[in-house]
């Protein structure tokens, strides 16, 4: 398998799945690990194994979560790892971020499209993963979970670092005008999110688009003002600058694949 590992700090590992190295086929080919996506049971099974062997550390210290668009966020403790495995899958229903503070845990979520961030705090040793979609960013998930962590762990955003992870770009992402104003009202600087290109080309990671009348929302953006309005710092904050629907060749991309799709895994773990 193939990994987009970003080096957040010595401690951590973090990371996005790329699609080569697998047993999915067709639209979830060739590394998929995402059970709930339509693929293929056992070919999901030997991926997880691979990943597992990757990362070096039991499949049970995975987690996965069934995501749902909304901003429960999900702490992982030592009674939660203690629970019956279909007792914790229950937990994991609707759930769209997930923070510890327990070495040697991957906390993963699942993309195709959204856009995955994973946060550090080095100050208590505790890591977040989050799924934003644009409800979810709509809704300040990333800005929840940071909530969450200072609730949980003490953290200060200010210490923290984050990367924002592959995922649609303001090129390619086309919305309806209810989806801008949904935006719009919600507070977000729209002069800097968001534009209506009236049929112009435009270049996303070297390849040209023809750009329709519909507006186009910025979610990398969007994420990043939002983790800066929390207090993180702009120099702690990586953008990795992938657009998946340009890269539906590296990473799934449920616009260009169609959802009976494979799903780009991202993930965060904290070393002993």
């Amino acid at each position: 398998m193939k990994l987009l590992e970003y080096q957040i700090a010595p401690e951590v590992r973090a990371f996005s799945t790329m699609r080569q190295g697998g047993f999915s086929k067709g639209a979830y080919g060739e590394f998929n690990a995402n059970a709930f996506c339509g693929d293929d049971k056992e070919a999901v099974r030997n991926n997880r194994t691979i990943f597992a062997n990757e990362m070096g550390i039991p499949q049970e210290n995975f987690i996965y979560t069934h995501q749902i668009h909304s901003t429960f966020v999900r702490r992982v403790d030592e009674a939660f790892m203690n629970t019956p495995q279909t007792e914790r899958q229950n937990l994991l229903e609707g759930v769209d971020a997930l923070i510890t503070n327990l070495p040697k845990v991957c906390l993963c979520i699942s993309t195709a499209d959204c856009i995955p961030i994973v946060m550090y705090d080095p100050a208590h040793h505790a890591i977040a993963c989050i799924h934003a979609g644009w409800r979810g960013t709509l809704r300040r998930i990333a800005e929840i979970a940071l909530e969450r962590m200072t609730d949980a762990y003490g953290t200060n955003p200010k210490d923290c670092k984050a990367v924002i992870g592959p995922g649609i770009s303001l090129e390619c992402f086309e919305v309806g005008n209810e989806v801008y104003e949904a935006f719009e009202a919600a507070g977000f600087d729209m002069n800097s999110i968001s534009m209506r290109p009236n049929g112009q080309f435009a270049v996303s990671d070297g390849t040209l688009h023809i750009m329709k009348e519909k507006w186009h929302i910025d979610l990398p953006t969007c994420n990043q003002q939002q983790l800066i309005a929390c207090g993180l710092l702009p120099e702690n904050i990586e953008l990795c600058g992938i657009c998946t629907y340009s890269h539906a060749d590296q990473f799934f991309s449920a616009r260009r694949l169609g959802i009976r799709s494979g799903r780009t895994i991202t993930g965060i773990m904290l070393h002993e």
